[in-house]
């Protein structure tokens, strides 16, 4: 039995009714079995792919992706996964589009989306904006759709706003599960989700939200660890509390990188800037202020200059469960001696663990795959059983 059928049948036994012509806001609105469907429907598209397997579902349609932040690794799995499933994407440049003339989003939504079936968005920039603007739009989609404007209501893939990063955080997840060797594995293991210094200010707080968010659901002890005044929203806070009484782990935090490194099995440095100045940021590019976002730049950068030694070294892994704690990234990062004079982890380090980077990152198109997969297609079994025993190859030569 290959791979692919062997997960199939998994999905069979699944609940999972409530995926179809839905959406993917935030991982925390999904069911654990829904969940349990992305991770088993992207491995099984990796494992027909491997093997030459034709995982075309579409014969022609587009996937919209909008991205209001730059990207590299995201950007190119929404394509990928677009194309793995016989989407052509098709980029909206805000730019070079007529929102640079004042199109509202209703219009655009429809205007973009006569043969769409699939809307990727990102949009992490600015507290209480990021899903406000992905609500919008997808309801506006909605909209027309009731109204027949619209021939299919395109789902839409949250590739990233200001409270979540969904496709990031089940790449992880998914790349944790294999490396430990199954879901199984992972009860009791301790994640250290700590923020790291970085040069720069205003990174999305949605990586260190969508994992503590996300990880405490999977029996595993979480650490949330920052310097004093970098919390992140109370609200998900919560979510990752009543996570880990449901799954029997622990949610805890500390102000020390070394508690929470110290016998860590996982470990995710990464910069992220303070809640409450990101709501102060947000204002001040409601109210057009360049002056007062120019001030809080330079505060900012101050704030993070006298936590510099909270950073990914040598010595921090050295505390680690046996020194060989699993380092996870959602990349770029910020490199001491390579990408910047001081950052969030160490060359050293990082190299060592490159291969394993680069692995993570790789999940992620069949998790964007498996997300539109599970809306769009109404018998999902059915379907990767036929890619299965179908004689068509991706590769004809």
């Amino acid at each position: 039995m290959s791979k692919a059928l062997e997960l199939a049948r998994h999905l069979e036994t699944l609940h999972i009714n409530n995926m179809y012509k839905n959406d993917f806001y935030w991982t925390w609105d999904k069911t654990d079995e829904e969940l349990d469907a992305i991770f088993t429907v992207a491995d099984a598209l990796r494992d027909l792919r491997e093997r030459n397997k034709s995982t075309r579902v579409f014969d022609s349609g587009l996937g919209i992706s909008i991205f209001r932040d730059n990207s590299t690794r995201t950007r190119f799995s929404f394509a990928s996964a677009c194309n793995l499933l016989g989407l052509e994407e098709q980029v909206l440049d805000e730019k070079v589009s007529q929102i640079a003339h004042g199109e509202t989003v209703r219009e655009t939504a429809n205007m973009v989306s006569f043969m769409a079936e699939v809307i990727g968005i990102r949009d992490d920039m600015f507290i209480g904006e990021g899903h406000k603007y992905q609500k919008t739009f997808i309801d506006a989609l909605e909209e027309g759709y009731r109204d027949g404007i619209l021939e299919q209501r395109p789902t839409l893939v949250n590739l990233q706003c200001d409270v979540d990063h969904p496709t990031q955080c089940m790449a992880d997840m998914l790349h944790i599960i294999h490396y430990f060797g199954g879901v199984e594995n992972l009860k009791g293991k301790k994640v250290a989700m700590t923020w790291a210094y970085s040069p720069s200010y205003g990174k999305p707080l949605s990586v260190p939200q969508g994992v503590v968010g996300l990880f405490t659901r999977f029996g595993m002890d979480v650490v949330l660890a920052h310097p004093e005044g970098y919390e992140i929203m109370p609200e998900i806070e919560e979510i990752a509390k009543k996570n880990a009484e449901k799954s029997g782990c622990t949610f805890t935090k500390t102000n020390s990188m070394a508690e929470a490194f110290k016998d860590a099995d996982i470990v995710y440095p990464k910069s992220w800037a303070p809640f409450a100045a990101m709501e102060k940021r947000t204002k001040l590019y409601q109210q057009g202020d360049k002056a007062g976002i120019d001030a809080l730049e330079k505060e900012l950068l101050k704030q993070n200059a006298e936590h510099k030694d909270w950073a990914c070294t040598e010595e921090m892994m050295s505390l680690t469960k046996d020194g060989k704690a699993l380092y996870l990234h959602c990349l770029p990062a910020d490199i001491t001696g390579l990408s910047c004079e001081e950052g969030e982890v160490d060359n050293s380090v990082f190299d060592r663990y490159l291969v394993p980077l680069y692995k993570q990152a790789s999940y992620k198109p069949y998790i964007i795959a498996a997300m539109i997969f599970l809306a769009k297609v109404k018998d999902p079994v059915k379907a990767l059983m036929a890619m299965d025993s179908s004689d068509e190859l991706r590769k004809k030569f």
